[in-house]
């Protein structure tokens, strides 16, 4: 995929200005709820809303911390505790882990962008 085509994908979702750091914040395209994620580092991660434990829309109400490198997310429902690089589950607490879907995102002059493919 040339350069222009995969620009011809993105969608715009905001500026990294109106993302505070280790704060979430939810982006609505269509009926998918995206929680997004500006850390200490500059980095930003996007992954569901949606909670696959408790079933709510609650993600980017998250608490951001870290466990050993990698950078996470703990539900605000029942504390699960997820990579924000890979979503993968690192704190079932019991249950059988179930993995955030997440999104590439892609930073074009200050502006956070998601691949429109990807949202299917």
């Amino acid at each position: 995929m040339t350069i222009a085509a995969e620009q011809q994908t993105l969608i715009r979702v905001c500026a990294i200005a109106d993302l505070e750091v280790e704060r979430g914040r939810a982006a609505l395209f269509g009926t998918t709820q995206i929680a997004l994620f500006l850390l200490a580092d500059g980095s930003v991660h996007a992954v569901a809303n949606l909670d696959p434990y408790s079933g709510a829309n609650v993600m980017s109400r998250g608490i951001v911390g870290t466990r050993g490198d990698a950078p996470t997310v703990a539900s605000p429902m029942h504390k699960q505790v997820f990579d924000l690089r890979t979503g993968e589950c690192l704190d079932a607490q019991g249950k059988t882990p179930i993995a955030l879907r997440r999104w590439p995102v892609v930073i074009i002059d200050e502006v956070v962008h998601i691949d429109a493919e990807e949202l299917r």
